[in-house]
C-alpha cells in the first residue's frame, strides 16, 4: 500500500485536523513503530506500520462521514472554546460521530459549514492559494457607490496583504441597507468584513451562502443534513478543478508619489 504522510494518516483516522497533527508529532505525542516520531516529514505504511499516540494505537477510518451545518450566529467554528461558548459540536446530536470543521466561520458569522473526519477532502477544500470558491450574503449599513462597487471589484489591500474577490455584487436594496453578494477563493480570518470596511461599508449581517457546491437550501440556522454520495463526489470534483486552475493575479501594488 503506498505510504502516506504521518499527519495525513492522523487526520485520516479521524483524531485531529492535520494542523493538529503536526502539533502532535511535535509534541512527541506520536510513536511509529515504538519509535518517537519528533519531524514532519515522516511517512507510513497504513497497513504496515503501528502508529500510537498517546501510547494508543491508531487506525484509519474506513467510513467517512460528512455533514452539512447551516452554522447560526453566536457559535464558535471549534469542537472546544477556552471560553466556554457555543461551539458547532453544541448543534449535533452527542451520538454524531467526531467530526470537525473543514475550515471555520467567525463567531457573528452564519451559514455554510461542513463537518467531517475527512481531514485529506477538509485540508484541499480549505487550502489558502487553490480552495473552492466560498460565496458570501452582506447586509452593509448603506447603498455602495458605483464608484466603490469598482473599488470592490479591482481589489484592495489590507493589513494582511491584497485581496482581490471572484466577484461582487449588489443583490437587494433596502431603504436605508443594501445587500452584496461577494465571492472569495481565499480564506483569512474575517476577510470579507475587513475587506468591505476596507472600502468604508460596515457590515450588519454576514452569510456564507454557498462553498462550491454545497448551499444552505431547505436548512435553517442550527439545521444539518448528511451530505449524499453525489454532493461528496461534486465536493471532490470542485477540489480537484480548484487545484488544477492557475492562481488569480493579486491587485497590483499602487507606487507611491
Amino acid at each position: 500500500m503506498p505510504t502516506v504522510r504521518l499527519q495525513k494518516f492522523l487526520a485520516d483516522c479521524g483524531l485531529c485536523s492535520r494542523r493538529e497533527a503536526e502539533e502532535w508529532i511535535l509534541d512527541g505525542r506520536v510513536e511509529v513503530n515504538g519509535r518517537p516520531a519528533l519531524r514532519l516529514g515522516i511517512t507510513v505504511d497504513p497497513e504496515r506500520d503501528a502508529v500510537r499516540v498517546d501510547g494508543r494505537r491508531v487506525r484509519p477510518r474506513r467510513r467517512r462521514h460528512y455533514l452539512l451545518l447551516y452554522k447560526p450566529r453566536g457559535v464558535v467554528s471549534t469542537v472546544r472554546d477556552d471560553r466556554d461558548r457555543p461551539t458547532v459540536l453544541d448543534c449535533l446530536p452527542a451520538s454524531t460521530p467526531r467530526v470537525y470543521p473543514a475550515g471555520r466561520l467567525d463567531f457573528d458569522t452564519e451559514g455554510v459549514l461542513l463537518l467531517t473526519d475527512d481531514g485529506e477532502l477538509a485540508a484541499r477544500l480549505t487550502h489558502p492559494r487553490h480552495g473552492v470558491v466560498k460565496v458570501y450574503r452582506a447586509r452593509v449599513s448603506r447603498h455602495p457607490t458605483p464608484k466603490e462597487l469598482a473599488r470592490l471589484r479591482r481589489g484592495l489591500r489590507l493589513e494582511d496583504g491584497p485581496a482581490r474577490p471572484r466577484w461582487v455584487k449588489v443583490v437587494k436594496r433596502n431603504p436605508k441597507s443594501a445587500w452584496l453578494e461577494i465571492a472569495f477563493v481565499e480564506g483569512r480570518n474575517r476577510l470579507v468584513r475587513r475587506y468591505l470596511q476596507r472600502a468604508g461599508l460596515l457590515v450588519e449581517r454576514l452569510v456564507r451562502v454557498a462553498q462550491g457546491p454545497l448551499t444552505l437550501e431547505g436548512l435553517r440556522p442550527g439545521d444539518y443534513r448528511p451530505l449524499t454520495r453525489r454532493e461528496v463526489a461534486a465536493l471532490r470534483q470542485a477540489a480537484a478543478e480548484a487545484e488544477a486552475a492557475p492562481a488569480a493575479p493579486r491587485p497590483r501594488r499602487r507606487r507611491a508619489g
